[in-house]
């Protein structure tokens, strides 16, 4: 049958690229600029700081004219067109014109404006060669500082111009469709329950993003081999979810071989002939020593998939040790945590982290025997899973510790390996959780059907005399629109097609509902609105709204303005944004949007040394550090906070791991069930705002060292909103020096002896320099590591800086004060642009310029509230048009 719904479902994709091929897109040829004008990108000008300002033509290193000119009128700046072509007169056409040609280069064309790829390639190769001094070569004449400088600042200028024309997609949104997360989070709306654990999007390619945007329509490309996903994962779904068998509940009980990990097999076969299922760790471990608890005798999983009700026998045992708790490296005050995550032994080591693992529920276990119960989801074919998400790091390394710190405590013999737990379970005093009976019923019946039957359905369930109302009905929904009869006709053709082959009614159903699900009006924006159109029709323009406030389709309220036609004024969009604002739901654009313009999706890409940073794994702190700044975006959207709070504040949020990261008073009394409090910083100048936030000084950070480059880069393109030129390739990076001699300013003052790295570096540099205080994962020092020659002391952190346009600061808060107090309009702009961005799914060009101005302008006569910027963005012109 999957035959069937994917070959019809190819032609509704072939339907959706064509029409999607028609739009603007980076690979349609774009104009040539006029040759009268010069390639400055004027407007990327206007976004840059005054500390990267380019507004003085004379390099800031020139030397002041002598007295005797003083009096004369300064010189003309010359034209960036002109000044290109005088410089390759001057010391490149001799070899690289027309006739000559070394190494097969002729400049005697090229220059400003770019046009095409080729001379956006050309242009980086000529700044890359100019950079490193390897040309002109050495015999011919070399051009001054100031030249070089100069040639490569205009062709830099030129390049950005450039690839906004060449990129362009005529400030129209190209047809996009859904990513992964949106795809994912629509099939929960629509379904009425969670898809993680079907682990739908599991094998499709991953995502691109542009600028770290997850919902800009150039990148989100449907290649043959994603079409055959959607096809594989609407069938899952459907199947798994609607296709399901009907059962009766089933009861099994285990109380028995609880065998575990190989390596803790001779253990607990010799302790207690494995009568216990012991937890001893977290699960995101190195050796997976006890991380993961299954079920020996339920490795074939659940029948069916559905509700099923866990009831288990446990107990936290030893939290009193008297071994000294670094050994196990968490808080014994704190009660042991047990949860329950899904597992599949046919999609690998059912000991091991799976790629479908969601923590499905979790209690705390007391220090007594006690029966704890769960109601969680499983799939057909999983099995439950225990975990001790608070447990001890690393459980190999602790019973070795143990062994040689305790030995003279056993009377039976410690095994040569040390690795052997079997005397620490009989006589000592291992930290654990114990589970002794199992029991599992289910599936569970739900009144009134399941919830997916109900949400495809309705109330009533499939009934096959009105088949074709309910299809059309769920249709509608997944369609975001109101149907034509080109969306019911293959809907129809097909159920009539599965009938006359004898399938069920139910089935002939289930299989137009995958077709459904394939169609390009599901999986792509933007399907009603004519190309030729400039403003978005009401129901594309709710669905445009719907998935950037709440990753999911219009709700009912939603769909009737839009149906009514009320959503193109701009006073019921307004309404509709103000009340979707206020919707819990919206939590899903904090967590999104927040990925996307602080990369916070990267957040644990490049983790720390387990050895040196062990608490950022034992205690998962990349979640906690997640949660601090969106609990922060949350608080100024609903009571309207200045967005320049962004920049310095004197308040975060806080549980107690991030309390003790800090070190403020907090980490004395929160306790874990405490979770998150508002938390001042009055009087520290060590935090407030972003960039004293954990997670944004890990996420700019390579997770091993350090730099002021990385960091700046960071705080330009993120705060700022300028993205500083890449260094040439032929550059070397900057060397760490392992014996810790010398300290990274030192090495970036002799990277930057040539004054064309200096002339990137001294805009860079000062945006990172007062970061310095931080270390690799957000916590505060100040000195650098201690260096591996003992007899040297720990290098002391510098943490000054002056900025090119000549403000200076003394350190971190000295810094902040410059950013918040000189260039806040700057960062303001950049947020406007990054809420555009990825609200329409396209980049913000020349053309939105003056729209976004006057959206500041807005704001700014708001006192800068970021729920008026929201609104002020989700009801201008650049939203509402296609």
């Amino acid at each position: 049958m999957i035959a069937v719904v994917l070959a019809m479902g190819f032609s509704f994709a072939a339907h959706g690229e064509e029409k999607a091929a028609k739009l603007p897109s980076a690979s349609s040829p774009a104009k040539a600029p006029s040759e009268s004008k010069p390639a400055v990108a004027e407007p990327e000008a206007k976004s840059v700081p005054p500390a990267v300002s380019t507004a003085n033509p004379k390099p800031a290193e020139a030397e002041a004219p002598p007295p005797a000119a003083q009096s004369s009128p300064p010189a003309k700046p010359i034209p960036p067109r002109e000044l290109v072509l005088q410089f390759l007169s001057s010391y490149c056409l001799e070899c690289h014109d027309s006739d000559v040609q070394k190494g097969d280069r002729d400049f005697a064309l090229f220059g400003l404006p770019l046009s095409k790829e080729a001379d956006l390639i050309e242009a980086k190769d000529i700044i890359d060669q100019l950079t490193l001094k390897e040309m002109p070569p050495k015999k011919s004449d070399q051009p001054s500082d100031e030249e070089r400088i100069a040639m490569v600042r205009a062709l830099r200028e030129g390049v950005v111009a450039a690839r906004g024309k060449i990129q362009s997609t005529g400030s129209r949104t190209v047809m996009r469709r859904l990513s992964s997360r949106e795809y994912e989070s629509t099939l929960a709306t629509l379904f009425g329950r969670r898809v993680d654990t079907l682990g739908l999007t599991a094998d499709f390619p991953k995502e691109k993003t542009s600028h770290h945007i997850d919902t800009i329509g150039q990148t989100l490309v449907t290649s043959g081999f994603l079409v055959d996903q959607h096809f594989q994962s609407a069938n899952r779904l459907v199947e798994m979810r609607l296709g399901k068998p009907s059962m009766q509940p089933q009861e099994w009980h285990f109380n028995g071989h609880f065998v575990q990990y190989e390596e803790l097999q001779g253990s607990h076969k010799d302790a207690f002939n494995f009568g216990y299922l012991n937890l001893y760790e977290q699960p995101n471990t190195d050796t997976r020593q006890g991380g993961y608890g299954h079920i020996e005798d339920f490795l074939k999983g659940v029948p069916v998939s559905g509700l099923y009700d866990i009831e288990v026998e446990a107990q936290a045992m030893h939290r009193d040790t008297h071994y000294d708790p670094e050994i196990f490296g968490i808080d014994f005050s704190e009660p042991f945590i047990l949860g329950i995550v899904p597992g599949d032994v046919t999609k690998g080591h059912i000991h091991y982290p799976q790629a479908i693992e969601p923590l499905l529920a979790s209690k705390t276990v007391p220090d007594s025997r006690t029966r704890l119960g769960f109601r969680v989801w499983l799939e057909a074919g999983q099995t439950p899973r225990f975990i001790f998400p608070n447990g001890p790091y690393e459980s190999r390394a602790s019973v070795i510790t143990v062994n040689k710190r305790y030995k003279d405590e056993f009377k039976a013999k410690i095994p040569s390996s040390l690795v052997g737990r079997a005397h620490i379970l009989r006589e000592g005093k291992l930290p654990h959780i114990r589970i002794s009976d199992i029991k599992i019923k289910g599936p569970v019946q739900e009144k009134g059907g399941s919830v997916e039957e109900v949400a495809v359905f309705g109330s009533e369930g499939f009934k096959a005399e009105r088949a074709m109302d309910q299809l059309y009905a769920f249709a509608e929904k997944a369609y975001r629109r109101p149907l034509d009869d080109t969306d019911r006709q293959p809907i129809r053709a097909l159920y009539e097609k599965r009938v006359a082959e004898k399938a069920s009614p139910r089935q002939a159903a289930l299989d137009a509902l995958k077709l459904i699900l394939c169609s390009p009006s599901f999986l792509y924006l933007s399907e009603v609105t004519e190309e030729s159109e400039k403003a978005l029709k009401p129901h594309d323009l709710a669905s445009r709204l719907s998935y950037a406030l709440w990753t999911a389709p219009p709700d009912a309220e939603l769909l009737q303005v839009a149906k009514s036609g009320k959503l193109a004024g701009e006073e019921e969009l307004k309404k509709q944004v103000q009340r979707m604002l206020s919707d819990e739901r919206v939590s899903n654009f904090v967590n999104d949007f927040l990925d996307s313009w602080l990369n916070l999706r990267d957040l644990g890409s490049q983790p720390p040394p387990r050895e040196t940073n062990r608490a950022y794994y034992a205690e998962d702190l990349p979640a906690s550090m997640k949660k601090e700044i969106r609990l922060f975006f949350t608080d100024l959207l609903k009571n309207n906070g200045p967005v320049t709070n962004f920049i310095d504040a004197d308040y975060t949020f806080a549980d107690k791991k991030l309390a003790a990261v800090y070190d403020i008073p907090e980490k004395k009394t929160l306790r874990l069930a405490d979770g998150f409090k508002k938390v001042s910083l009055k009087g520290n100048s060590r935090r407030g705002g972003l960039l004293g936030m954990a997670g944004v000084l890990t996420v700019s950070a390579n997770g091993v060292e350090t730099s002021p480059v990385t960091r700046g880069v960071w705080v330009s393109e993120n705060i700022l909103g300028y993205q500083p030129p890449p260094p040439p390739d032929e550059v070397p990076a900057i060397d760490p020096d392992v014996s810790g001699a010398t300290t990274i300013r030192e090495r970036l003052a002799k990277h930057s002896l040539d004054r064309t790295c200096a002339e990137c570096h001294r805009k860079i540099d000062p945006l990172g320099f007062s970061l310095e205080t931080f270390d690799p994962v957000g916590r505060w020092r100040d000195t650098y590591p201690k260096p591996k020659k003992k007899e040297l002391p720990a290098p002391k952190i510098d943490s000054t800086g002056e900025f090119p346009s000549g403000e200076t600061y003394k350190d971190f808060a000295g810094f902040k004060k410059i950013i918040r107090d000189t260039r806040a309009d700057f960062f303001t702009r950049h947020l406007i642009k990054q809420v555009l961005s990825y609200s329409t799914g396209r980049h913000m060009e020349i053309a939105d310029e003056a729209e976004i101005e006057a959206i500041q302008e807005k704001v700014k006569k708001e006192k800068l509230g970021l729920r008026s910027l929201l609104v002020a963005c989700l009801t201008s012109e650049i939203f509402r048009s296609r």
